[in-house]
């Protein structure tokens, strides 16, 4: 193994399928998250005292009974924050911490209990009582609207073209209106935080959460004191997807505020049911939508409205919606278009940030009249799309004005279509459904466009900082956090790769905020981008130090100085890295850099609806087969294909992972998993037995997953790679759209089945039903 060539193979760089940091770990359960820290002497444990009703005023808020409570220490309200009340992360003052005369959603936290142990807080906090003055609550997208349009925060316009020309003068239209419920987010790990005060009113706090500079702003306000006296740190979490980018501020705060009140460490963990009652979900839609087109299915005008459910506060809503309409197109082009987003303010939780962030709401609506031009022409959907596809010249501008330059649309799609067999199948599953009476199967091919970038352009910035130590080994600190997505891995394969050594080399450390301050939130599939480029960015600082100081040292020009695996050339001479780390330490190179990367070329008008939001684009496509039984609506996932962009891989294993996560999380939030309230705005799918995520027997049985490797980033990111956390989450699509295939046969294909999401076996029975009494004309 002494070769360059032999070496380069266990080099840890980019490019390479390195497993997961973790991944061991994982699997051994010797992986550490906050709940497994050895706790300070002295820990507290709270418990959250949560409202029981939807909307309405406190009357009378009694807690002699908790404070009472064997083993109690105190209780905490909204009148013992010593700083601000409000943790709204969108500054609007409309999320306090406690609830103090209003209640806005059922599960809106009232107190705080401080118990010596875990069960003594849960049990005193059932004590309260607590009389209400009980005012209607506002619960869906329907009400709202009738309540007057009530917005939680301001709406978005994205247009091109003259639209009411465009309806007008098409040969054919279709309108109507497509209802897309929301997800929770169900990570492994719940929401959970540890506060640990400390000298001058300092204060660490262990916080699962997805943007630790947000969350040490909040803790710090409610506080009263300056961001620096706060340090959030973020080992790992068990998972996130968006659901503890803004939804964490809430457990940190309200730890810290009890550890500075009795000066004792604290700890809140609060049980699954709470945990989902009282954090926001992916936010469910209604979309009406009017679409002008020819006969050959090219769309030439779209007008739009997608209304949302956002809950009681802004939190999120604005750039979710927003992202909605930005991906509204998927991957064709209208000639004229107009959408709207109306995010309404309704008396439940909060919705927030899903792995998507709006844009699978987006995609599935323009999918639906896609598959309903489709049906009004008698094609295949497959045709449609293709017909429609974003082209050259004129036919390359998106709705808000950005051109598309990196367009690999029609190979990735024309590839699938081969591999998968497509036509060949499509027409067997037709013959099939013609024969059989109960069992009916449906198949579909959906492409992908995804655009990436904080359409929030303060946000696309990272922070790095690397050291190298006296025996070469290396230390990694980003502001990134590690959600299982393998983030930690991909960058340390970067600095790796810089100095042209193995990973083992390469320690990553946890995310803090006094190591790396004012990053990001790992989000918007930014994370390996932004925080690859700003860590490369630190050793190559280091690198050139270094190669300063060895042509300095021997007499070489700078040319001289070759990095090669776990080695360094110096003129004629070769140095173990090791050995060159202790010269540069011994000739006083510094051998630290904190590194910074801002994505360049990108824009965003959000008052005109126009810019260059998306550095680039990720594509893919997805094929998928499925079997319906029309007496049960019960359905089977046979065979799914997928072809993926994702650039030059980072790390092509990661990757496959990524996106078999993705599709089936996707699959998930398009076929088992609904949310549902009562009339009263409780929360009724709160627990594993009622809410239901994808299980092993839901995996497709053929399930073939490929990387586009002839595809490389255009645009100028850390290994000409692409982003990979939330596109192929909208792959998904393709199992809902072969589910309305199925159920359409029983009207043979005449009828657009216009099923609603989540499809549910009782969803897609009613379809059938449906769809069946429209063909008898009845």
């Amino acid at each position: 193994m002494d070769t360059l060539v032999e070496r380069k193979a266990i080099i840890g760089g980019m490019s390479q399928p390195h497993r997961h940091d973790s991944g061991h770990k994982h699997v051994a359960g010797s992986a550490d998250y906050i709940d497994d820290l050895i706790e300070p002497a002295g820990t507290l444990h709270a418990y959250l005292g949560l409202s029981t009703i939807a909307h309405g005023e406190i009357v009378t808020l009694d807690l002699d009974a908790v404070r009472a409570a064997p083993g109690v220490v105190g209780v905490l309200t909204a009148d013992d924050i010593p700083g601000e009340r409000d943790i709204s992360p969108s500054h609007k003052n409309d999320e306090p911490v406690f609830a103090a005369r209003e209640v806005t959603f059922s599960g809106q936290p009232l107190f705080v209990v401080l118990g010596e142990t875990r069960e003594a807080a849960r049990r005193a906090a059932r004590l309260a009582k607590v009389t209400y003055r009980e005012l209607p609550p506002v619960l869906d997208v329907a009400a709202a609207r009738l309540a007057g349009d009530a917005l939680v925060t301001p709406g978005l316009t994205l247009e091109r073209g003259d639209v009411v020309a465009g309806l007008a003068d098409a040969p054919r239209r279709v309108a109507g209106s497509i209802t897309i419920g929301g997800q929770e987010h169900f990570y492994l790990e719940g929401q959970i935080a540890l506060a640990i005060p400390g000298e001058d009113r300092d204060m660490v706090v262990h916080s699962s959460a997805q943007h630790p500079d947000e969350v040490q702003r909040m803790v710090a306000r409610v506080l009263g004191v300056a961001d620096n006296a706060v340090t959030i740190i973020v080992r790992r979490m068990g998972g996130g997807f968006g659901g503890k980018e803004s939804q964490s501020n809430l457990f940190a705060c309200i730890v810290a505020i009890a550890a500075r009140t009795f000066k004792r460490a604290v700890k809140l963990r609060p049980d699954r049911d709470d945990d989902i009652k009282m954090t926001g979900k992916r936010h469910d839609f209604v979309v009406d939508y009017d679409v002008g087109f020819d006969d050959a299915g090219r769309i030439e005008a779209v007008d739009a409205v997608f209304a949302a459910r956002c809950g009681h506060s802004a939190d999120l809503s604005r750039g979710v919606t927003d992202r909605a309409l930005t991906h509204s197109d998927n991957a064709y082009f209208y000639p004229a278009v107009r959408v709207r987003s109306l995010p309404l303010r309704t008396n439940t939780v909060s919705n927030t940030a899903f792995r998507g962030y709006g844009g699978p709401q987006g995609m599935l609506a323009c999918e639906r009249w896609i598959e309903d031009i489709a049906y009004a022409l008698g094609k295949d959907p497959l045709e449609i799309r293709k017909a429609n596809f974003y082209g050259e010249a004129e036919r390359n501008v998106t709705p808000y004005h950005q051109t598309i330059t990196d367009n690999i649309l029609e190979r990735l799609v024309g590839e699938l279509e081969a591999s998968a067999d497509y036509a060949r199948r499509r027409a067997e599953i037709l013959a099939f459904n013609e024969k059989s009476p109960i069992l009916k199967r449906g198949i579909a091919l959906i492409p992908l466009k995804f655009g990436i970038s904080f359409t929030m352009l303060a946000l696309n910035q990272a922070g790095a900082l690397v050291h190298v130590y006296r025996d070469g080994s290396v230390h990694l600190n980003h502001g990134g956090t590690e959600m299982g997505q393998g983030l930690h891995t991909k960058i340390a394969q970067v600095v790796a790769d810089v100095f042209q050594i193995d990973l083992e080399h390469v320690k990553v450390s946890a995310t803090a905020t006094d190591k790396v301050p004012n990053a990001s939130s790992t989000a918007a599939s930014s994370g390996s981008d932004l925080n690859g480029m700003a860590a490369e960015n630190a050793a190559q600082q280091i690198r050139d130090r270094l190669i300063a100081f060895a042509a300095e040292k021997y007499g070489v020009a700078a040319g001289a100085v070759l990095f090669e695996p776990n080695a360094v050339v110096v003129g004629d001479k070769r140095f173990s890295w090791a050995q060159f780390a202790e010269q540069a330490y011994l000739g006083r190179v510094q051998l630290s850099a904190a590194g910074f990367y801002k994505t360049p070329g990108i824009s965003w008008n959000r008052d005109a609806g126009r810019g260059k939001p998306f550095l680039y684009f990720a594509y893919g496509a997805s094929c998928s087969e499925v079997t319906v039984d029309t007496l049960t609506g019960e359905y089977m996932v046979d065979r799914v294909d997928i072809l993926h962009d994702v650039g030059r891989s980072l790390n092509p294993a990661i990757d496959i992972g990524q996106i078999e996560g993705g599709f089936i999380q996707g699959m998930g939030w398009l076929t088992t998993e609904e949310l549902w309230w009562d009339a009263k705005g409780q929360l009724r799918t709160h627990a594993p037995s009622t809410y239901k995520i994808p299980v092993v027997s839901d995996v497709p049985r053929i399930f073939n997953v490929r990387l586009a490797e002839w595809s490389e980033n255009r645009a100028p990111t850390i290994g000409r790679s692409k982003a990979v956390g939330e596109p192929p989450f909208m792959l998904a699509l393709s199992v809902f759209e072969a589910l309305g295939m199925a159920a359409a046969s029983v009207a043979d294909y005449r009828i657009a089945p216009r099923m609603d999401a989540p499809a549910t076996p009782e969803r897609v029975l009613l379809t059938i039903e449906r769809l069946k009494r429209l063909a008898r004309g009845s």
